[in-house]
């Protein structure tokens, strides 16, 4: 598989990364803006909103390593 029909396979994840953690840190605003919010609603807000952001992110790093490596499908694992 050539370099160029690797990228194009990799572009549908990092765009769609990159849209759905736009929108997490947009709702981590969300968190900081309100000032009726409690503390500990902010701080459990905005730890659950870091934890699917780094989920993301390694899913994405994973995602990119299976491409890279030629794996397709990962049903052929199982």
């Amino acid at each position: 598989m050539s370099g160029a029909s690797k990228f194009r396979k990799m572009i549908a994840p990092i765009v769609i990364t990159v849209i759905t953690c736009l929108g997490i840190i947009g709702q981590l605003a969300v968190f900081f803006l309100i000032p009726e919010m409690p503390l500990w609603g902010t701080l459990l807000g905005v730890a659950m909103a870091l934890l699917v952001l780094g989920a993301m992110i390694y899913v994405l790093i994973e995602r990119i390593k299976e491409i890279k490596s030629g794996v397709e499908d990962d049903l052929d694992n199982y």
